[in-house]
């Protein structure tokens, strides 16, 4: 096990036994692929914690053995989600969806929406770590009685942290969940509990650091700030909002803001007073359930919150403190849900109650969003009335860093393998051009997972004037990203296919010609459902196991060996029906079959199911109405029968079908028992008027004796079973007598035991359509009991096992007549249940029994004792048992046994059962593997083992070629198109890699690749269209490759870092051809230097925004969040300025004043802090700046601002006045420094890009660099800004003071590369030689630096160590 680092195995608590009644889910962005340090090399001889010790040839292996303690058989399929859940779903960067079903915590690879694991049955509300927490996969969790926990999805093991909370109540449940930093290596736990309770917790130390309380005021949410991860901010349902920063881990450290936000509150004023005076303690989300309000911040735009109230969108300035834009819901629209920002453009996708989604775009130059259209999230076609409510909807940010790292190469050669169009699964017409792909997850109340795709287009109009554009060499192709997911789509949207390879480049070219000049007003929206997922429909009411028997298709019929079904049938409170499909624990098909609760069900042989349901007729008159219905698995048609056309005294109680098929009896509550042949048309044969209490078919024979040992009795007399009334046990030959009676008789007869009301016991058998007494041997007098009802029966020849309501087990002989019993000195018996029987069982008498109070115990009643030999139910404690069953796949006697149970929480649960690994050591037994089914291969590089998934990371950052990725294992295979120029892998495995690295060890690649080696031949590494994706990018150059491994293991901030470094690096060379060629010969000959360009255009009344709207579509999106260049920001700042000219207020015109001087426009700050009224507190300083700043501009307005300040006068200032002061004077340098001082160092950049150049600009930037990686502890973000500034070294340095070994050598070798690339593109003229020369060796390319031999050093005894942990780790394919 893999921890949080500064935090050993001994600081973990155990979870213990924690049950909570419901399940709430919370999380935000499960935390990453653990980084290289995760194996720190300081201390060689230390190995590493999740090192395990193995034989050498465990890389053989194709399926390791499982360990003891998880059988492959203890699977579970959760129950569906519900309101009682708080809504709560996550995806991880890493494309983990993980959300709450019931109470258990259900994770599922959102790409294939194939089911991972359940980790654990406790009742918990999820919240998983950043994206950029330097630990392994981990979830913090919460639950209704307000603990939290800290678990691993992909183990079944106990929490391995539990926080203390002073605050356990069953009304103080967690509401919301979030993950604020607070050091370089540590986070801080925020949990929003109860009522208006925020607490913070230290996961080192588990507990409780600071608390606030908002009473009261009801918190409904909390999100941490994408541009400073030591902020969050909590939103109250009234319009409280809460900011928070966290400088360290003390209480000392935490500051928080107070500010409200208005918004009508008329309808919460209702629902208050509807309470009555109930208590509020409990969380908003269960007191209010449909009043929801949430928030969300901006990914493009610092300071920015966008708000859903039920009926308002506000847009929130947390710099100026108050609301830009309120929009009210239109009449017919439902209330909010949730907002998702977009992370690529400025779109906000805002879900309904309704199972609607509304898109909302911003208007260009203002901070306000309109909303464009709405599309359906709950499709109208093949839905229930009414239809399921949607719980959450989730965007998949990690298709979005995958579609930047396509786009920023999408101008390079394209590769061999890209030249291959692929397959589009959507219609897309011809008049429309594709803008963007956006990939959406929701979850709704039924147990279904939806995977919708929603496209952007636009029309074909806008590229009228543009077609010419395509025809021009500079034009580039489109996006290897948009490639593959217009031609092929995602996994679960189908695979991709040979097409014509000439059509590429001339579409490709117009597809970005025409881009550029689409306008916002031509964008149309298309919603698409490319994927579904489906769990448990509803609670689970009834469980049913086929029986082997197919003596009702087979001719011969007869005790022949059946093929056993790995099929159980679940009806629910729904009506429908769901089947489960063991082999893969999923759902193999789901009938709605009735309209109310399905109160019993049986299989009629292994493909048609029997049901049925009741509803009252009437009141008044009584009467019950009766569906029956049966199901053919393989039509899928439900057949009523039994179609009555009034209402009956009675309902029915139960349904019990031979093991056949072929007949039914249907059991009424106090009405006789009818018995039906089920052909194809259902006859009632008969009517049986007792007292029946209890009826079972008897199960299918066990084999026949030439199969069987010698001496195997149920109960032999050596072992003289234990019994109340003295009666001895059945013997062999009571057997053998039944077996032979049983081959003497047709092999289409079977039989029934019922109990009645008195006691008495008795057999029918029923052969084609008549029915007759058995004349079983009876047992004495004495058996039957008078102390209670018999409740529960089993039948299997010759005998039958009875349990009454007083707890006592009795079974009988039906041939010899001998019984026996013995009291479990437990509640009421509610089923008893025989166990399968294959030949060589040492036992034929195990028998699972389900008692009243929903625990469930496995006798062996071949055993001298059963009491004694039970085994008690410890496989999870605090769960109740609602039905239970064995599942009959057993073909050999080492074949484990498996109970199906349906639990109390709506899930489903195979366990398996082995009493006789009780006296062993079970970890020593040989045991068979069972093979878990996928119908692909789950390609999840996050669910390796730690070594295996940083071996595969390395191979794709050093390149190795796309035909490595095809198999001719068996289940890739399957797939009808592989990787184009495919082979196989025989032969030497070194010439997959594209080069020999440079860098570390040069034998290391080519060990990694046998390790690797089982992985690739099941086909689980890379679907189909990333494999694709990185074939089409393998080629061009290190950079992208490196981006595309972290954006696959989820790390999002490292890929934007990759993206942004070519533009950094760049920029500093630039800056140094410019500085050394002002010193050359006028005749130089330089490329056209973008910044020149751009400072030029600076004046004192500002710069033009009419550019802002010709931006890179790139910028809009996430790296927007690592701008460095002037014109970057200067334009971001530009653009913020007209979303606040019409707010009012003092504080609002300082903040304009201060955005107006940074980028420049001073002729409107002075007009603007001239306005400013005698009486207001800021004239005096406003005054004072506006003659100062009047000055830089004019001598004219200079006059003007002398004579109204000298009309005037006022008494305060400000401490930012003194930086306007010094840009009026030019002093722009100590203008960014007062900034930085002041915390304001966005605004200190702002000014710099405006103002500054060269090493005045890079001394802003290095410094701004030091405080993002210091305080803010993002690293990503610095090293962009150091190198940008030319501290290549300080970058390199902190790469290594943060112990990545490889980031450090992939940050040299890209170095290198831009380095090499920006060299060819300057040309051959002797000046520029010169500069070569002289200005352009940077340190970091320097072989014989200190600092670069010791990173090549550092990387080899990385990749040595990798080696040794892979060989030995042994491979996990699930």
């Amino acid at each position: 096990m893999v921890v949080l680092p500064g935090m050993g195995h001994d600081n973990f608590a155990n979870g213990g036994d924690c049950v909570a009644p419901e399940l709430q889910l919370r999380l935000r962005s499960p935390s990453t692929f653990p980084r290289a340090n995760a194996f720190p090399l300081r201390n060689p001889d230390r190995s590493p914690p999740t090192r395990r010790r193995t034989a050498a040839a465990a890389m053989s292996i194709r399926r390791p053995p499982q360990p003891a303690a998880e059988s492959p058989w203890d699977t579970m399929l959760p129950g569906p989600p519900s309101r009682n859940n708080f809504g709560s779903m996550d995806l991880s960067p890493s494309g983990l969806l993980a959300f709450p079903s019931g109470s258990s915590v259900t994770v599922v690879d959102s790409r294939s929406l194939q089911l991972i694991t359940t980790p654990l049955p406790h009742s918990l509300l999820l919240s998983s770590a950043s994206d950029d927490l330097p630990c392994p996969l981990l979830l913090a969790a919460g639950d209704r009685h307000g603990r939290l926990f800290l678990l691993d999805p992909r183990s079944r093991s106990p929490p391995l942290l539990t926080f203390e909370s002073d605050s356990v109540s069953p009304k103080s449940g967690i509401q919301d969940l979030c993950w604020i930093q607070s050091k370089p290596d540590s986070f801080l736990l925020a949990a929003l509990s109860g009522a208006s309770l925020l607490s913070l917790y230290s996961p080192a130390s588990g507990r409780c650091i600071w608390k606030y309380d908002a009473s009261p005021e009801y918190f409904s949410c909390i999100r941490r700030d994408p541009f400073d991860s030591r902020r969050a901010c909590a939103i109250g349902i009234k319009g409280f909002l809460l900011s928070i920063r966290a400088l360290g881990e003390t209480e000392e450290d935490i500051s928080i803001g107070e500010l409200q936000i208005r918004t009508d509150c008329s309808e919460l004023q209702r629902l208050e007073r509807d309470l009555s005076g109930s208590s509020s303690s409990s969380p908003a989300a269960a007191v209010f359930p449909t009043y929801v309000v949430k928030l969300a911040f901006s990914p493009h735009w610092n300071h920015i919150l966008y708000v859903t109230f039920p009926r308002e969108l506000v847009i929130f300035d947390l710099q100026y403190e108050t609301a830009l834009y309120a929009a009210a819901l239109p009449r017919g629209c439902g209330k909010f849900l949730d907002v998702l920002p977009d992370p690529n453009h400025d779109w906000l996708y805002c879900a309904h109650l309704d199972g609607r989604l509304s898109i909302w775009k911003r208007k260009e130059g203002e901070q306000v969003h309109a909303m464009c259209t709405m599309e359906e999230l709950m499709p109208s076609i093949g839905t229930i009335v009414p239809s399921p409510s949607i719980l959450a909807v989730i965007i998949c940010e990690s298709d979005s860093t995958l579609q930047n790292v396509a786009r920023q190469y999408s101008d390079a050669p394209p590769s061999p393998a890209s030249s291959v169009e692929f397959d589009n699964p959507f219609d897309f017409s011809d008049d429309s051009l594709l803008v963007s792909k956006t990939r959406l997850i929701s979850i709704s109340d039924d147990g279904k997972v939806w995977n919708w795709l929603l496209t952007s287009e636009g029309d074909s109009c806008a590229q009228k004037d543009t077609n010419d554009a395509s025809a021009m060499p500079d034009a580039t192709a489109v996006s290897a990203l948009e490639n593959n997911t217009e031609h092929s789509g995602s996994t679960t949207e189908g695979i991709a296919s040979e097409g014509v390879q000439q059509s590429v480049n001339v579409s490709d070219a117009r597809s970005r010609a025409s881009k550029s000049s689409l306008k916002e007003t031509e964008i149309s929206f298309k919603m698409s459902l490319v994927g579904q997922l489906q769990l448990l429909s509803s609670t689970v009411t009834m469980l049913a196991v086929p029986s082997p028997s197919l003596i009702a298709t087979l001719a011969r019929g007869g005790n022949s060996p059946a093929v056993a079904v790995p099929l159980v049938a679940l009806g629910t409170q729904s009506g429908a029906v769901d089947v489960i499909d063991v082999s893969a624990n999923a759902v193999a098909a789901s009938f709605l079959v009735h309209s109310g609760v399905v109160r019993g069900l049986r299989w009629l042989g292994n493909s048609r199911l029997v049901s049925f349901s009741y509803i009252q007729a009437n009141e008044k008159t009584g009467g019950y109405t009766n569906k029956l219905v049966v199901t053919c698995l393989r039509s899928g048609l439900n057949k009523p029968f039994r179609v009555l056309q009034k209402p009956e005294r009675a309902p029915i109680r139960a349904l019990r079908a031979s093991s056949s098929g072929r007949y039914l009896l249907i059991l009424f509550r106090d009405a006789p028992v009818e018995v039906w042949a089920m052909t194809k048309n259902p006859i009632m044969l008969r009517s049986l008027a007792l007292p029946f209490t209890v009826l079972e078919w008897t199960l299918p024979t066990v084999p026949r004796p030439s199969q069987l040992p010698k001496q195997s009795p149920l109960l032999s007399k050596d072992e003289g079973a234990v019994a109340t009334d003295g009666i001895s046990s059945p013997t062999t030959s009571s057997d053998s007598k039944a077996l032979t009676q049983d081959a003497s008789h047709d092999d289409t007869t079977e039989s029934f035991a019922f109990a009645l009301v008195n006691g008495a016991l008795g057999v029918f058998e029923v052969h084609g359509r008549r029915i007759r007494d058995f004349r079983p041997k009876w047992p004495s007098s004495s058996f039957v009991s008078s102390d209670g009802l018999i409740t529960a029966m089993a039948y299997r020849l010759p005998h039958v096992v009875m349990g009454d309501r007083s707890g006592n087990i009795r079974w009988w002989d039906i041939t010899t007549g001998h019984s026996s019993s013995f009291n479990t000195h437990r509640e009421g018996i509610r089923r008893i249940k025989f166990s399968p029987v294959v030949a060589g069982d040492r036992s034929r008498g195990r028998v699972a029994v389900l008692f009243y109070d929903n625990t469930f115990t496995v006798y062996d009643l071949d055993s001298q004792d059963p009491l004694a030999n039970s085994l008690l139910q410890p496989q999870f404690p605090g769960t109740l048992v609602l039905e239970l069953d064995w599942l009959s796949v057993r073909s050999a006697k080492d074949d484990p046994l498996v109970l199906c149970i349906a639990g109390a929480d709506s899930s489903f649960r195979l366990i398996e059962v082995n009493i006789n690994d009780k006296k062993s050591a079970s970890g020593i037994q040989p045991r068979p593997i069972r093979e878990r089914f996928r119908p692909m291969p789950l390609c999840s590089p996050i669910l390796l083992p730690l070594p295996h998934a940083l071996a595969l990371r390395m191979i794709l950052q050093l390149g190795v070629k796309p035909s490595w990725f095809n198999t001719t294992g068996t289940s890739i295979n399957k797939r009808p198109h592989l990787i184009p120029g495919a082979a196989s892998s025989t032969g030497d495995l070194r010439g997959y890699m594209i080069d020999i690295p440079p860098v570390g060890d040069s034998v290391v690649p080519e060990m990694l690749l046998k390790v690797l080696e089982p992985y690739r031949t099941e086909g689980c590494m890379l679907d189909e269209e990333r494999a694709r994706l990185y074939a089409t990018v393998v080629n061009k150059g290190c950079i992208v490759r490196f981006a595309f491994a972290a954006a696959v293991f989820g790390e999002s901030s490292e890929a934007l870092f990759w993206l942004q470094l070519p533009h950094a690096l760049n920029h500093l060379m630039n800056k140094l051809v410019r500085k050394s060629l002002q010193r050359a010969p006028a005749s130089a000959q330089v490329p056209e230097i973008d910044e020149t360009a751009m400072l030029s255009r600076i004046t004192s009344k500002g710069k033009s925004t009419t550019g802002a709207g010709k931006k890179d579509q790139l910028s809009q999106g996430q790296l927007k969040s690592m701008a460095f260049e002037q014109e970057e920001l200067w334009e971001n700042a530009s653009e913020r300025i007209p979303w606040h000219e019409k707010l009012e207020g003092e504080e609002a015109v300082q903040n304009r004043v201060h955005e107006l001087v940074s980028v420049g426009n001073l002729e409107a700050a002075v007009s603007l802090l001239l306005s400013t009224p005698p009486e207001s507190s800021y004239f005096y300083p406003n005054a004072l700046r506006a003659v100062a700043l009047s000055s830089a501009v004019s001598k004219s307005l200079h006059e003007l601002a002398v004579k109204v300040v000298a009309a005037n006068m006022v008494r305060t200032d400000r401490s930012l006045s003194g930086t306007h002061l010094l840009c009026a004077v030019g002093r722009y340098q100590e203008a960014c420094s007062q900034l930085q001082d002041a915390g304001c160092w966005t605004d200190a950049a702002t000014l710099a890009a405006t103002h500054l150049k060269g090493s005045d600009y890079a001394r802003v930037l290095l410094r701004w660099a030091d405080h993002v990686l210091l305080a803010e502890h993002n690293i990503w973000r610095a090293l962009i800004l150091y190198v940008a500034a030319g501290a290549l070294p300080e970058a390199l340095a902190a790469i290594r003071q943060a112990q990545r070994p490889d980031t450090a050598a992939m940050f040299i070798l890209a170095c290198c590369e831009i380095h090499a690339a920006f060299m060819s593109n300057m040309g051959d003229s002797d000046d520029v030689s010169s500069v070569k020369k002289e200005q352009l060796n940077l340190p970091v390319l320097d072989p014989e630096n200190e600092d670069v031999i010791a990173v090549g050093e550092y990387y080899g005894q990385y990749q040595r160590k990798l080696v040794h942990l892979c060989m030995d780790s042994q491979p996990s394919f699930d």
